[in-house]
């Protein structure tokens, strides 16, 4: 008999707003898989975090840009559901792991192009259609995309543009998966002091201060303003929130 404890697959869950994603769901009573890109350490430090507050976790590999990966993915999800979780299904996607590239239109080359869309469009498009017959009934799913689908950043055409994309196949999933009880959501950060995009933000005092200049709460976000929307969002309090964009970003451009 198949476990009722709900579980969740985190992609990008090894460090930033993917880790407090994680941390914050477990901190719901949910056990998490998350995916790393390189830092197979940072991934097994959350894991044993999770562990260590009484939930079950497992870390598995996968590059969000390679789509013919995916079919040997879901294989290896669905021999950890039933290894270590003794599960056939889970409950919640969340799409999360990106990387970031700033470049003014004029300076785009194709293969930059490529890379942001293949990460933050078609891989979680594809992505997504390959863990959907893993994920139960009355389940959700939430994507992340950024503030800068709402506003415009000079730099940021190409990775706001797939997020743009990403806004309209949420709402796109919500309207299919509606027949399931799946619910699917958006939720768009701000601007964030992490690591994201080497640092871009934090390493720069001007950006900083730029960023808080015009945020209605006067700070740049940090990662852990973000997961605990995110697990809002896996949990019953938000069972009627469906085809929604939740911005979080402390009021930017308001």
């Amino acid at each position: 008999m198949e476990t009722t404890q709900k579980i969740a697959l985190v992609t990008g869950g090894s460090r930033g707003l993917g880790k407090d994603m994680a941390l914050r769901l477990a901190g719901k009573g949910i056990d998490v898989i998350i995916t790393y890109h390189t830092r197979s350490a940072d991934a097994e430090s959350v894991v044993a975090e999770i562990r260590k507050s009484g939930r079950k976790a497992a870390a598995l590999q996968l590059n969000t840009g390679e789509i013919n990966s995916f079919g040997s993915f879901t294989d290896q999800v669905k021999e950890v559901l039933s290894s270590e979780f003794g599960a056939a299904h889970l409950d919640f996607l969340v799409n999360n792991a990106g990387m970031g590239r700033n470049a003014p239109i004029g300076e785009v080359t194709e293969e930059l192009f490529d890379d942001l869309l293949n990460v933050h469009f078609k891989g979680v498009y594809f992505l997504t259609q390959r863990i959907l017959p893993l994920i139960n009934e009355g389940g959700g799913i939430v994507n992340i995309s950024s503030g800068l689908a709402r506003f415009s950043v000079p730099g940021s055409s190409v990775y706001a543009s797939m997020k743009g994309a990403i806004e309209v196949f949420t709402r796109y999933l919500a309207k299919e998966l509606g027949p399931r009880g799946i619910r699917a959501n958006v939720v768009a950060p701000g601007a964030i002091a992490t690591d994201f995009n080497d640092a871009h933000l934090r390493n720069s005092e001007q950006l900083m201060n730029f960023v808080s200049s015009v945020t209605a709460l006067g700070r740049p976000g940090m990662a852990d303003d973000i997961g605990g929307v995110v697990a809002f969002l896996c949990s019953d309090d938000a069972k009627w929130v469906n085809a929604q964009r939740i911005e979080v970003s402390g009021g930017m451009f308001v």
